[in-house]
């Protein structure tokens, strides 16, 4: 098949990684697979892609993904010819679908997340339900992610969905070497994979550290438009010496493997490759209790409440005094990981490529 898949740029997020583990996996596979995004900013993310032997379409360096412009310069790439386009967030879902109105191509599209800023705005609505119905397939990353698109498309716009769970190499992350740098910056290393957008909550994690002793630093690896409200709560909180600003790296699994503790703070998610990631890590995972975390975490690593910094501190010292609780939780968190093989989702993916085209 050849393939082409969409998404707004290769910074740190969980659509993202997900093209580094997939597309390559795909193309082993003897598909012809190539990635579009729109804003090609050169990334770890992009560099491992370009590694494995991934072409890479883009329109332009910065500046908004939202630009008119970017409808004209996709509708032109969905003309050369691919079986199967598939897009990743909003502005690619959006403007290939108003590219299919002039080119005929089987269009899939994956929702990442559980809820987005865009079902709060009621005008909206009316331009969603006509977008998703472009679509041959809507693929949903968790149960809770489908239950909310069905209710926000109606039981009409919803009959081409399914749900297929995010997948990750379990295997690389289990076995990963600690890497030196992050190892050497504190006694105990607590640790965040995300980035700096606002359906992440980083905030409650700096809070955090004003409840934990001096022996605690907060690694937090991503970038983003949040980046200087971060700096600014730090400075705020006297934690300049405690709180390190990592940035984008691509050897997040040795950096899990150096940490003591891995925690993922969010308002809202979808099914979180970076905690199914820090669960294989083979160190305590903590999150809070939101739609997409509760559904992995419950049961297996540790929840505590939305928001609640104090919670999470109490959480962490919980663990660090109670080495028996500390590795039945290590034990749980990395044998849920290990039901989410990348594996299993490139064939489930590639299943339902190969339904559309025979419909």
């Amino acid at each position: 098949m050849k393939i082409l898949h969409v998404i707004t740029s290769l910074e740190t997020g969980g659509a993202e990684k997900l093209m580094v583990d997939l597309l390559p996996r795909m193309r082993e596979q003897g598909n012809q697979v190539e990635l579009c995004a729109f804003d090609g900013i050169r990334t770890p993310f992009f560099e491992q892609l370009e590694r494995a032997g991934i072409k890479i379409h883009w329109f332009h360096i910065g500046g908004s993904v939202y630009n008119p412009l970017n409808i004209y310069r996709l509708w032109r790439l969905m003309c050369k010819g691919w079986d199967i386009v598939h897009t990743h967030n909003t502005a690619p879902q959006l403007f290939a679908a108003f590219g299919r109105v002039l080119c005929s191509v089987v269009l899939v599209t994956t929702e990442h997340t559980t809820s987005n800023r865009r079902r709060d705005w009621k005008w909206y609505a009316w331009l969603d339900r006509w977008m998703f119905r472009q679509y041959k397939e809507v693929i949903c990353i968790s149960d809770q992610a489908e239950i909310n698109h069905r209710k926000h498309v109606g039981d009409n716009d919803s009959r081409n969905v399914c749900t297929i769970y995010n997948g990750i190499d379990y295997h690389r992350y289990a076995n990963a070497i600690p890497v030196k740098d992050v190892k050497l910056l504190g006694a105990k290393i607590i640790t965040n994979v995300a980035g700096f957008r606002y359906q992440k909550d980083q905030p409650t994690l700096i809070k955090a550290m004003k409840y934990l002793s001096d022996a605690y630093h907060l690694c937090l690896v991503g970038d983003g438009e949040r980046r200087a409200e971060f700096e600014a709560l730090i400075k705020e909180l006297n934690l300049e010496q405690r709180v390190h600003l990592l940035g984008l790296r691509s050897d997040v699994p040795e950096i899990l493997a150096a940490s003591d503790y891995i925690v993922m703070c969010s308002h809202f998610e979808g099914l979180s490759l970076s905690s199914l990631e820090g669960m294989s890590s083979g160190r305590p995972f903590l999150a809070d209790n939101v739609d997409g975390l509760r559904e992995i975490v419950e049961g297996n690593g540790v929840l505590f409440e939305h928001e609640d910094a104090k919670g999470l501190a109490e959480a962490v010292f919980k663990l660090d005094h109670d080495m028996k609780y500390r590795e039945q939780v290590i034990k749980q968190c990395q044998a849920k990981a290990a039901q989410y093989d990348i594996s299993v989702m490139t064939e489930k993916y590639l299943d339902v490529y190969k339904k559309l085209l025979l419909m």
